[in-house]
């Protein structure tokens, strides 16, 4: 019977049956033996699978003015039959006054090099430099945000473990789903983005992360948690997401720290979330975060060990994505189990006391770092009219691209 119900969902995107915590190969795993794995350029490519997936390639920007900005391609692809590529653009504004600027608009003829390292459509392109060290991202897709950024890795890449992927399935050596994610901690960024209203200078700070959901993205997740934070010297960044009960709610964490030229740590074991302090959303009922509490752990490549500590009261909410607002109704008939579920996206940017500290431990040395560092923390959460989590996943943005981000 599973099987069947299985099937049932594999093509039209039901909730599936109960497989248990077994049916999931967590890249933790791999991690016990090989902590993280330095990205060179062929891991860089494009997987661009034919079957149900989701594909992405984000930038996210931390300009030395306080703006924050994003800039992200999405390859999507329905049961096989249908892809989609989506050209999305955000700006966070420094003074909290001015409206986030959101643009999403699909690709046309979009297309890779023979190698799968760059991306193209009309008015937009995503460029890996000969070396792999660099990307030159543009797109005249949306006349209200015109981008022209090169962002330039100034640490090494990673991915969690030797191929940085979970797989999904009740036979390991014939997993149906994966998912992966690839990232530059720690870059440069330079160039802007021109809207109505003027150009926006994006020289400063920049973080990459190329992502893979290699099926129904809300079979593989149902509820995540991301925090990107950078300092003068130092990047942490961490993407956590829950599976939904059919993979027994298995936590499955990435991140690591880095500083220019070195990767100090990476992994999955020793990262931790914790929402230290939720509060009622007015809107819908959901435990909205107010306080965190994030943990790395690892150790060097000379076996040191790291600990870093990002804590406390969560700064001014950036914005919430009503997911489900942003579906339209045809997706919501192919996804089924969607009607009844109100899955939400809090952004949110730095601490909310000045004068609290984040600790950073590399070895025998302990650094502070005032909370007025860059940072964005995002949390998916799920939520269904009786209050009680569902299986559908808030990663239908990244499977259906008309959903804001």
């Amino acid at each position: 019977m599973n099987w069947i119900k299985q099937q049932v969902a594999n093509v039209a995107g039901t909730q599936e049956p109960i497989y248990g915590p077994s049916a999931i190969q967590s890249v933790a795993k791999q991690a016990e033996q090989i902590p993280y794995t330095e990205l060179h350029k062929e891991d860089l490519k494009w997987a661009a699978m034919t079957s149900t997936c989701a594909e992405t390639q984000t930038f996210y920007l931390m300009a030395d003015n306080g703006h924050i900005g994003m800039a992200q391609v999405i390859y999507s692809n329905v049961a096989g039959i249908h892809t989609t590529c989506q050209w999305n653009t955000k700006i966070f504004y420094p003074n909290g006054k001015s409206p986030n600027l959101w643009s999403s608009d699909p690709l046309k003829n979009f297309n890779f090099d023979h190698e799968k390292l760059s991306c193209w459509a009309d008015d937009c392109a995503i460029t890996l430099s000969e070396d792999g060290t660099s990307y030159t991202v543009k797109s005249a897709t949306n006349d209200a945000s015109i981008v022209n950024l090169t962002i330039t890795r100034t640490s090494p890449g990673f991915h969690v473990g030797k191929d940085g992927k979970s797989y999904f399935g009740t036979d390991p050596k014939h997993p149906w789903g994966s998912m992966r994610h690839g990232f530059w901690p720690r870059c440069q960024a330079e160039g802007s983005i021109i809207t109505n209203a003027g150009e926006v200078n994006f020289k400063g700070r920049a973080f990459f992360v190329h992502a893979l959901q290699g099926m129904k993205p809300h079979h593989a997740a149902a509820k995540w948690n991301f925090v990107n934070f950078q300092s003068p010297n130092y990047s942490a960044v961490m993407m956590e997401y829950t599976t939904p009960p059919s993979y027994g709610s298995t936590i499955v964490n990435v991140g690591g720290i880095a500083t220019d030229g070195e990767i100090l740590c990476a992994g999955s074991r020793g990262n931790s979330v914790e929402h230290t302090k939720v509060t009622s959303d007015r809107d819908n009922e959901w435990p909205e975060p107010e306080a965190v509490k994030y943990v790395w752990g690892g150790v060097t490549k000379d076996k040191k060990a790291v600990s870093a500590t990002l804590a406390g009261s969560l700064g001014r909410r950036l914005d919430k994505v009503d997911v489900l607002a942003k579906i339209p109704g045809f997706i919501k008939t192919i996804v089924g189990g969607v009607v009844g579920t109100k899955p939400y996206i809090y952004q949110t940017r730095g601490l909310a006391n000045s004068s609290a500290h984040r600790t950073l431990t590399l070895g025998p040395y302990t650094g502070l770092y005032p909370t007025n560092s860059l940072a964005l923390r995002e949390f998916a959460l799920n939520n269904s009219s009786s209050k009680a989590p569902t299986d559908m996943d808030f990663a239908l943005r990244s499977l259906y691209p008309e959903i804001e981000t």
